[in-house]
């Protein structure tokens, strides 16, 4: 049996990811093979997010000693937690894989600490990437830029047919 020392070690662990983290999932993985486990596991590491098998007392004393509220009703039967950097992507993969496994199911998560459901987490799933968001975010601040373009070219593109008007008119004067 693990001594106070070597538990308060784990909560600060626990702690320390959960400052660290904005995006937080909690998941219930009975039922999974370790070959799915292993998967998930996988995939998530690939994506960069940290995913470990927790007790709930521990994950509750973290929550508890950095203030967050809510989260008790969550940590019942066994507890698997995803810590990402990036709020979307844990989301993303979970609520992915237990679409195909039906046994991974979504507790709840934490977002900027704050504690959400099963049916935001599937909404925050449901956002486009990242990547997309900031490629629209630029073509939305492009397409000004470009309309500009456009309208200064126009009396450009004007005096460029004029002149060549006037080309044709001394040739054929010539």
């Amino acid at each position: 049996m693990p001594n106070f020392e070597e538990k308060q070690k784990v909560v600060d662990d626990i702690k320390q990811k959960m400052e660290g983290s904005t995006g937080i999932i909690l998941a219930d993985y009975r039922g999974l093979t370790v070959s799915q486990v292993t998967n998930l596991r996988v995939e998530l590491r690939n994506a960069g997010i940290e995913y470990r098998v927790l007790k709930n007392t521990m994950v509750r004393r973290a929550a508890n000693e950095i203030g967050l509220e809510g989260l008790d009703p969550f940590l019942e039967g066994p507890t698997a937690v995803a810590f990402s950097p990036d709020p979307v992507a844990p989301a993303k993969i979970l609520m992915e894989y237990s679409k195909k496994n039906k046994s991974l199911k979504i507790k709840a998560g934490i977002l900027e600490g704050k504690v959400i459901g099963p049916e935001m987490i599937k909404d925050l799933a449901d956002l486009p990437s990242r990547e997309v968001l900031l490629s629209q975010v630029l073509a939305g601040m492009q397409a000004p830029i470009q309309g500009m373009v456009n309208v200064l070219q126009g009396p450009i593109r004007k005096m460029g047919y004029a002149l060549e008007e006037v080309r044709k008119l001394k040739e054929a004067q010539a």
